[in-house]
């Protein structure tokens, strides 16, 4: 894969099923070492096992978990290349009657929390690496509004916000880039509840390997700060955001 050398590592969060588990044996395939994180420690442990790769659990809301995997990526591979962000949950409430304090919290935690510490544990390593790259799962979901889940759909706008921030405030002699995978509606586990619904209205899911497919476009990008769209009929390429309105001459400060 071009940017990597055979024998890269690369950790990934999210890793037990679905995106995670699909860009775990398309890097294998292409040479990497892996170390794969979830809390599905049953099905995490048996990808691993096939794989060749290091198991770690991993419950990305928590800073010490992230940081405890990297540390264990470190020890058993002594670098770090990748790290892919994927872990991810819908959160399973409303805004309304059916909202539920620890559904919301637990989903805020998984989604962008997990983003931010893992950026922050992976970090050094990657300096010490002399470089790399960090890619997040996003979703279409930080783009565009999610009525059906609107908390989901602030999580991935965090995200998208985090990923295009640290695009222009991570030092360029670090080597290191950060960007966004944002994908829309897939078949993986994540659609179960509504995937009745998306069949019902026409809406296209999207094949897994489309998404994979994205992230090795990425990968091989020279980008950063970038919010990669996966849409159905469209080729996967940089979203392109507009530029705050500046103000107009002839009206009021």
């Amino acid at each position: 894969m071009e940017n990597f050398e055979t024998g890269s590592v690369a950790f990934i969060t999210g890793a037990a099923n679905g995106i995670g588990e699909g860009v775990a044996r398309r890097l294998h395939a292409e040479g990497f070492q892996l170390a794969l994180s979830d809390v599905d420690d049953e099905k995490g442990q048996a990808v691993a096992a096939e794989l060749g790769a290091l198991y770690v659990h991993c419950d990305t809301s928590d800073l010490g978990e992230n940081e405890a995997a990297i540390a264990a990526t470190l020890e058993r591979f002594g670098r770090l290349d990748l790290a892919f962000l994927n872990a991810g949950i819908s959160s399973g409430c409303g805004i309304d009657e059916d909202f539920d304090a620890r559904l919301y919290k637990r989903a805020m935690g998984i989604n962008i929390d997990g983003v931010v510490y893992g950026v922050h544990a992976a970090l050094p390593a990657l300096r010490a690496s002399g470089g790399g790259q960090i890619i997040a799962t996003a979703s279409m979901a930080g783009i565009v509004a999610v009525p059906f889940d609107p908390f989901y759909g602030a999580n991935k706008h965090a995200v998208v916000g985090l990923v295009r921030s640290l695009g222009v405030t991570l030092n360029p002699a670090d080597g290191i880039r950060v960007n966004a995978l944002c994908p829309s509606f897939a078949e993986t586990n994540i659609i179960q509840a509504i995937k009745p619904f998306l069949e019902e209205t026409g809406f296209p899911i999207l094949p897994l390997e489309r998404v994979i497919d994205a992230f090795v476009t990425i990968a091989e990008s020279k980008t950063t700060g970038e919010c990669y769209y996966v849409v159905v009929g469209r080729e996967t390429e940089p979203f392109k955001f507009r530029n705050a309105p500046g103000a107009l001459r002839g009206l009021p400060d």
